[in-house]
């Protein structure tokens, strides 16, 4: 439930009205004014008609949810108002065309104040355009106490550039919707204080593209795919800034290769996708394990199998990332829990991947990916470079061997085009200088010892890439009752559980994974030994990661709080299944 210094808004409508984008703005409204902000979006993928909703949670201390509850509810069609009217919290807020819900029909709480605007007769004078939102968002900034020049200025950032007089008349119906607030309707009483200190918002998508470029990426490829779309909405218009060539394949199969080959050619490449243009991917990924090209993917995850739910979220693709490619190659996958640690993970999953010769995969999913979030601060000065074993070129290099045998299974690398330097690349399995010896092998025992000692050679990276894998510390109380154990963007709605378990006297703490390929098996062991008992949350039907956990550990998590149904998971489920598993209930 909201509390009395946090706000959370929904707005609905049907897609074409202007609900996302009305929700955007209501976010940076409450970011500009310096509160913590979390938003979700639940949206259908038809362009126009159906019904979709945001969700925006601002508070002056840091939320890490979309949080419960629901304090004010904007509506922008009827439909709107018959499926969210309920949930609305107690003394909470409907705010409304009044042209479009006569006379709140269907409004029958008396628990919820009903407010009405004349928005539709407010906007004639704009002539065609979709002014309605504009005059609700006006009439929302005064109701929370906030400040309209603040709202002018999110106003400019999405008008700005457009014709002078949309710009014009947003602001002027923006200040209509305000007075007629002002005039009609008190605050709501939220204390909120206010610091107007701006914090930076962006989704978990916008701060994996721009780690990206801070790590030095010069190539992304990717097709179009909900929900990893949007890295390359914003690659795209940020390429010439950042000198990344950004390319759209024609399907996944010419993106991921053609990232390979970039790589290849000694450019820092990433491409992304989800989990169906992933299952494409698979035999190519296995192509930079074997060739020993460093390559980063993203794979954001939805609701599966097939084209499953294709605008919902879902942690389902955990085993397949695990698969992906057939026999054993060298490969990491990462798994960020915050849009903060997107940005950090992109450069780690650079360097790793360069290091190790390897592909790193990383996992993220549509609620990590799409949710805007404020972050409090990004270090983009120090942002740390490695290479890895890159062959300076200097020297005789015709005795170059790319595939050279070493004691840690890591071979120089050289780029193509260094002075006697060449060597083949093959994907077939090779000697040291990259001659295929697939169609020699036959039995013959220096062949067949060749092949056993590159696949030790390239499996050995692992073993020492497990030094860079970390188990997560517990956070929390030490003596808790109960340990939630979950991986990725879960994170968030763990550690709201926790706080409103805390309030209530029930102790538990947390374990969040975000290394996940080399598991670092003992680590976690000894982090997961130190708990009374465990509670698994995962987004998926079958507990992906807990079979992982019990595969390499033997740590089997009886107790499971599995979602699949297309929602993120909320904290107030968190916090009754808790209950349950510990006797609360």
């Amino acid at each position: 439930m909201p509390t009395e210094n946090e706000v959370i808004v929904r707005v609905g409508g049907a897609a074409g009205e202007g609900g996302a984008s009305t929700g955007e703005s209501i976010a940076k409204l409450f970011s500009r004014h310096g509160l913590h902000t979390i938003t979700y979006t639940s949206y259908q993928s038809a362009i126009r008609g159906g019904h979709n909703w945001i969700q925006i949670r601002g508070s002056p201390e840091k939320v890490y949810s979309q949080g419960d509850g629901l304090d004010l509810l904007l509506v922008l069609s009827s439909e709107t108002a018959d499926i969210h009217y309920s949930k609305i919290s107690p003394g909470g807020v409907i705010l409304y065309n009044n042209e479009k819900i006569k006379n709140g029909e269907n409004l029958v709480r008396q628990d919820v104040k009903q407010l009405g605007i004349p928005a539709t007769e407010m906007g004639r004078k704009y002539g065609n355009l979709p002014i309605q939102n504009t005059i609700l968002v006006g009439a929302l900034t005064h109701l929370l106490g906030m400040k309209l020049d603040t709202l002018v200025s999110v106003i400019e950032t999405i008008f700005g550039k457009k014709k002078s007089d949309i710009f014009k008349f947003n602001v002027e119906a923006a200040q209509e919707g305000y007075n007629y607030s002002q005039q009609n309707f008190q605050p709501l009483g939220k204390r909120m204080n206010y610091t107007f200190t701006p914090k930076l918002l962006m989704t978990g998508n916008n701060a994996l593209a721009l780690g990206a470029v801070t790590a030095g990426c010069k190539f992304y490829s990717a097709y179009p795919m909900t929900p990893a779309s949007t890295i390359l909405h914003w690659m795209a218009a940020h390429s010439t800034k950042y000198s990344v060539l950004v390319k759209q394949g024609e399907d996944e199969l010419a993106v991921v290769n053609m990232a390979i080959g970039a790589a290849h050619a000694g450019a820092r490449a990433m491409c992304a996708t989800s989990g169906g243009g992933f299952a494409l991917m698979s035999e190519a990924i296995g192509q930079a394990g074997m060739t020993e090209t460093p390559v980063v993917i993203v794979e954001s995850q939805r609701s599966g199998p097939a084209t499953g739910l294709p605008t919902k979220t879902e942690q389902g693709d955990l085993l397949q990332m695990l698969g992906a490619g057939q026999s054993d190659y060298p490969k990491i996958i990462l798994a960020p829990r915050t849009v903060e640690e997107c940005f950090y993970t992109a450069n780690e999953a650079f360097n790793l991947a360069d290091k190790y010769q390897c592909p790193v995969i990383i996992a993220s999913d549509l609620y990590l990916s799409e949710h805007f979030e404020t972050v409090d601060s990004l270090n983009l000065d120090s942002v740390p470079i490695d290479r890895g074993l890159l062959f300076d070129g200097n020297g005789d290099g015709r005795d170059y061997k790319r595939y050279q045998f070493t004691e840690s299974g890591i071979s120089p690398r050289a780029i193509p085009g260094q002075p006697d330097h060449m060597f083949v690349a093959p994907t077939d399995e090779h000697d040291e200088n990259g001659v295929s010896i697939s169609d020699v092998l036959c039995g013959i025992p220096k062949y067949v010892e060749i092949r056993a000692r590159m696949m030790e050679k390239r499996m050995k990276k692992m073993e020492i890439a497990m030094q860079d894998m970390k188990a997560p510390s517990l956070e929390g109380a030490k003596d808790a009752e109960l340990t939630l154990v979950g991986w990725g963007s879960t994170q968030g709605p763990i550690k709201d559980a926790v706080l409103a378990l805390e309030q209530e006297g029930i102790l538990v703490n947390s374990a969040q994974f975000k290394y996940l390929w080399p598991f670092p098996a003992e680590k976690c062991e000894q982090v997961l030994s130190q708990c009374k008992k465990l509670l698994l949350v995962e987004g998926n039907y079958s507990g992906q990661f807990g079979l992982l956990l019990a595969a390499l550990t033997g740590i089997r998590i009886k107790e499971k709080l599995l979602k699949y149904d297309g929602e993120p998971i909320y904290p107030s489920e968190i916090v009754t299944k808790v209950k349950q598993v510990i006797g609360h209930i």
